[in-house]
């Protein structure tokens, strides 16, 4: 079964506030932030899952969450090494 947040990726959206967080926390320097977290949301290794009101998208990296309800990127982080 196809997940829902794939199958809504081109409703992703995220406010300049959240734009800033996610390259802050990601340590990027992109442009369209919500085209960089399509692309790993998109991923082979991302997992997803739903937990409450929003998606938890997680690659060996970083975890990207998302308002399940308005598909708005709230943030991104990095994981923490080992």
């Amino acid at each position: 079964m196809e997940n829902e947040l794939l199958k809504n990726l081109d409703k992703l959206h995220t406010t300049e506030l959240g734009a800033e967080r996610i390259r802050k926390n990601l340590c990027v320097n992109a442009d369209d932030t919500v085209s960089l977290c399509k692309d790993i949301i998109w991923g082979t290794k991302t997992v997803i899952e739903r937990r409450g009101k929003n998606w938890y998208a997680q690659t060996p990296d970083c975890v990207i969450t998302v308002n399940a309800y308005s598909y708005t990127i709230i943030t991104a982080h990095k994981k923490a090494e080992n």
